[in-house]
C-alpha cells in the first residue's frame, strides 16, 4: 500500500469531533497511550482498525487513507458539476457526479480541470437532424491521441471512448446539451460550451477566429 493514515490525519479528525484521545480509545477499544503513539508518529494503527476509525469519523476508508474527507455537496445529481478522472498509468477514465476519492494503480487521482478550446485542440460541431455531429481536430496516433469526448446536459452524460489511430470525432443527442468536453492524453481536458444561435444551426464552422466572432454576437443576442 502506497498511503497509509498518518497520525496527523487521525489528529485533526478527531480534533474535527471534539473527541479527546481518551474518547477515541474508547471507541476503538484501545488504550490512549496508543492513539497518542499514533498522533506523534511513533506508530501506525493496525490495519484492522482502519475499518473502525473510519466508522467513528463517517468516513471511507479511502477518505481516511487519503485524508480528504468527502462531503459531496451536488446532492441534486446535476450531470453540469460532473468530474472525470484519468488514470497516468493505464488510461482508465473515471467520471463522478460530484465528490470522491478515485484511485488506481495505487495513485489518488485528482478531477481533470478542463480548459477552454484552444489552436491545437479545435472543436467543430454540425447539427444532424437530432444530433450533434463533433470532430476534434487532432493527431490519432498510439503517442498522442484524444481519449475520450463527453456532452453533457444537466440530467445525462453522454460519453464516447476513442481510440489511437481512429477517428476523433462522436455523436450525441442533442436534446438539452450545454457542454461538450474532450480529453487529450498529453495536453489533459478541453472543453467548449454549447452556444444557442450558433450550434443548433445546420452548419459547421471550420474558422475558429469565425466561431469566436459568432460566439460573441451570440452572447449579446441570446443573453
Amino acid at each position: 500500500m502506497n498511503q497509509y493514515v498518518t497520525g496527523a490525519v487521525i489528529k485533526e479528525l478527531r480534533e474535527k469531533y471534539h473527541l479527546t484521545q481518551v474518547e477515541l480509545a474508547e471507541k476503538l477499544n484501545v488504550s490512549d497511550k496508543t492513539v497518542s503513539k499514533w498522533e506523534t508518529a511513533k506508530g501506525y494503527p493496525d490495519i484492522s482498525l482502519l475499518e473502525p476509525i473510519a466508522k467513528v469519523f463517517g468516513i471511507s476508508v479511502t477518505e481516511l487513507i487519503s485524508g480528504n474527507a468527502v462531503r459531496n455537496v451536488n446532492v441534486s445529481a446535476n450531470m453540469m458539476r460532473s468530474k472525470f478522472y484519468v488514470c497516468p498509468v493505464c488510461g482508465n477514465n473515471i467520471h463522478s457526479m460530484g465528490e470522491a476519492v478515485i484511485q488506481c494503480h495505487g495513485i489518488t487521482l485528482t478531477p481533470c480541470q478542463a480548459e477552454e478550446t484552444d489552436e491545437n485542440h479545435m472543436i467543430f460541431i454540425e447539427r444532424d437532424e437530432d444530433e450533434y455531429y463533433v470532430r476534434v481536430e487532432h493527431d490519432m496516433t498510439k503517442q498522442h491521441y484524444i481519449s475520450f469526448i463527453a456532452a453533457l446536459s444537466p440530467d445525462k452524460l453522454q460519453m464516447i471512448k476513442l481510440y489511437p489511430e481512429g477517428n476523433a470525432e462522436a455523436r450525441f443527442k442533442i436534446n438539452g446539451v450545454k457542454k461538450l468536453l474532450f480529453y487529450c492524453n498529453r495536453d489533459g481536458m478541453f472543453f467548449i460550451n454549447i452556444v444557442k444561435g450558433i450550434d443548433d444551426k445546420q452548419v459547421i464552422y471550420d474558422d475558429i477566429e469565425e466561431r469566436k466572432a459568432l460566439e460573441q454576437t451570440a452572447k449579446m443576442l441570446f443573453k
